[in-house]
């Protein structure tokens, strides 16, 4: 088994961030006039770093004369706001309400796009260049004319203002957390648009508002954005909806006229007339499907199946392709997370405990054939945002004023995971873990661990996908040895989205992806103004001010060195704490298609790449009998 896999906030919005001071020439004041507004420009990012010119003709790693045309279909490979890996029941992909369908982000354009070989680079999309005021609470974007919705409609600034206070206000409570601090938008004429930001507003959020979807505001005038509906909605961007089974699978049609096709940022990608999107509430299922062609490309998100499953006649007739990626990027953190609202995991030592009964070693010899490492660190994959050695420095002076309020290892070595002798039953990490409950109040009897009410210990595990099964199963007969009576609730992908809106759990399996450049997101998934908002990804519950000034201390860096430093005092408090039982990660993509495909020599840096950049390939798809 590979990533339990999720993209959350951490990856949706962190990394479209802009710095609030020192910024270049755009953000410079104007005849000392620090509400006048810098020279247009095609781009921002997080510290005023661009690689592209403003007449660059594509991004490098695309191919400009990349084909048009085939199909390209896939089972979900991660998921954002309401969106479920296994089925869906709305096409509003951006309110809490329903399980939405993947794919929806294909169907709207944001004011900006994103540069996959840059960390947090955007450039001109529905706005073709953007000035900032002085005092950078002020983002002026001047609109393309030729700007247009599906049905031949203009979209104007006045849809951009709709859109975003919409969002503001009725969206995705992940989506109005990141952009409260947006005060008003001032809609100067047709093609102009002024964002105006509150003075407290976070290094992220021009750039999480220039990423964000722009709807018809004509469109919804008829009709409740916030309503979860099957009704395909009227979009601007390279695909619309097509032909959909609620639940089953959901098609996106290339918009053959789409009014952008041509621009620098959409060269060389969308060469699919069709992405289709394939669900299944089994992976092992879903796999049989790929094996019999029902879809084309597949991630391989379990080890097992990587290592002894691809024998079947397409790979060895060389008519499915394996590949193998690097993956550059942060991982991030995948593991169990403890919910802390909950009494019985409030006391460290009982968090501590159940992490030692955790035998990483024997689950990746024995059910993951040694693929992947020890995840110890939120970081993980970001060695310049890892904590390592003893507190010094910058780092120190952010921890020093919460001293008191910290254990002794946060300014030493950072911890880490322990490691077991691979036995299944390492004695004496499991000694370790009943004198800690003994130490929280769970005596042993009768094989039980129990607090002086003789009131056992008990954990549930919440999941969706019986694909970590054998994981969980390994995990809890350590507990047992301890004393700690742990089962497994297996419920349907609605109501495990119900469920987790309301943090009604013991323990859940996530990834946390990572942006390249943390921001935003860090509030969403750390901060304690999250861990009451349904539907947050603060899972744990984590309400701690000394987390608070860390992540406040990254959203405020003014260079990258000083968000490493504040990246890496924010690791050590959340390692203290222990919230989580860390599992696993690697560093690779590994792919398996049938050879109906083709793509650029060198993927960007900061992504998969397929579909976005990729193409079908006629002549392989003839030889694989592959058709669109």
């Amino acid at each position: 088994m590979a990533y339990v896999g999720a993209a959350t906030a951490l990856g949706l919005f962190a990394p479209r961030a802009w710095a609030q001071e020192g910024a270049p020439a755009a953000a410079g004041a104007v005849d000392g006039d620090p509400k006048a507004f810098g020279p247009e420009r095609h781009g921002l990012s997080a510290f005023g770093e661009l690689q592209y010119p403003a007449d660059f003709p594509h991004f490098d790693y695309v191919n400009p004369a990349a084909p048009k045309g085939g199909t390209f279909s896939q089972v979900p490979p991660n998921r954002s706001l309401n969106q479920s890996f296994t089925t869906f029941n709305t096409l509003n992909a951006y309110i809490l309400k329903g399980d939405g369908a993947q794919g929806m982000d294909l169907v709207f354009d944001t004011l900006m796009a994103r540069a996959d070989d840059e960390p947090d680079a955007l450039y001109g999309l529905i706005a073709k260049s953007v000035a900032v005021s002085g005092d950078g609470l002020a983002y002026r974007f001047r609109l393309r004319p030729e700007a247009r919705f599906h049905d031949g409609s203009r979209l104007t600034a006045d849809d951009v203002k709709w859109s975003l206070e919409t969002l503001k206000a009725r969206g995705h409570p992940l989506i109005a957390q990141s952009i409260h601090d947006l005060e008003r938008v001032d809609i100067e004429s047709e093609d102009v648009v002024t964002l105006r930001l509150s003075p407290k507003r976070t290094r992220d959020l021009p750039l999480t508002l220039a990423a964000l979807p722009i709807f018809s505001k004509a469109y919804y005038s008829a009709k409740p954005f916030d309503a979860s509906t099957l009704e395909p909605p009227l979009g601007s961007g390279p695909y619309k909806v097509g032909r959909f089974e609620q639940g089953r699978f959901i098609e996106f049609e290339r918009v053959a006229d789409y009014w952008a096709k041509d621009l620098a940022v959409n060269v060389g990608r969308s060469n699919f007339d069709r992405q289709r999107f394939e669900f299944f509430r089994d992976r092992d299922v879903g796999f049989e499907a790929f094996k019999a062609r029902a879809y084309l490309f597949r991630e391989e998100f379990t080890s097992r199946t990587w290592a002894t499953g691809y024998d079947f006649p397409g790979v060895r007739e060389n008519k499915v392709v394996r590949e193998t990626l690097p993956d550059l990027t942060p991982s991030g953190g995948q593991g169990w997370f403890f919910n802390l609202r909950r009494k019985k995991f409030q006391d460290p030592k009982i968090r501590e405990a159940l992490n030692l009964a955790f035998d990483f070693e024997w689950m990746n010899r024995n059910l993951m054939f040694g693929a992947y490492k020890r995840t110890v660190s939120v970081f993980q994959g970001a060695p310049e945002m890892m904590a390592m050695g003893a507190a010094q420095g910058p780092e120190l002076a952010l921890l020093e004023p919460f001293r008191d309020k910290l254990p002794d290892s946060v300014f030493g070595e950072p911890p880490v995971p322990p490691v077991s002798d691979g036995s299944g039953q390492d004695r004496n990490l499991l000694r370790q873990a009943q004198r800690l409950l003994r130490e929280a109040g769970y005596a042993p009897k009768d094989g039980r661990a129990v607090n002086a009410a003789g009131e056992p210990l008990t954990i549930e595990f919440l999941e969706f996908d019986p694909g970590l099964d054998p994981h969980v199963s390994k995990f809890i007969a350590g507990l047992k040895i301890i004393g700690v009576e742990a089962s497994i609730r297996m419920v349907d992908a609605a109501q495990y989205q119900q469920r987790m809106n309301a943090f009604d759990y013991d323990v859940v399996s996530q990834r946390m992806s990572m942006s390249s450049t943390p921001g935003e997101g860090l509030r969403q998934v750390y901060s304690s103004e999250s861990a009451a908002v349904q539907g947050s990804q603060n899972l744990s519950g984590i309400a701690y001010p000394a987390v608070d000034a860390m992540v406040e201390a990254i959203l405020s860096a003014k260079s990258r060195e000083e968000l490493n430093v504040a990246c890496r005092a924010l690791d050590r408090v959340l390692r203290s704490l222990n919230f989580w039982v860390p599992a696993w990660y690697k560093d690779s993509h590994t792919l398996a298609y049938w050879d109906a495909f083709s793509h650029p020599a060198q993927k960007p840096r900061y992504t998969r790449g397929a579909p976005e950049f990729w193409w079908w390939d006629a002549e392989k798809a003839d030889k694989a009998g592959v058709k669109a």
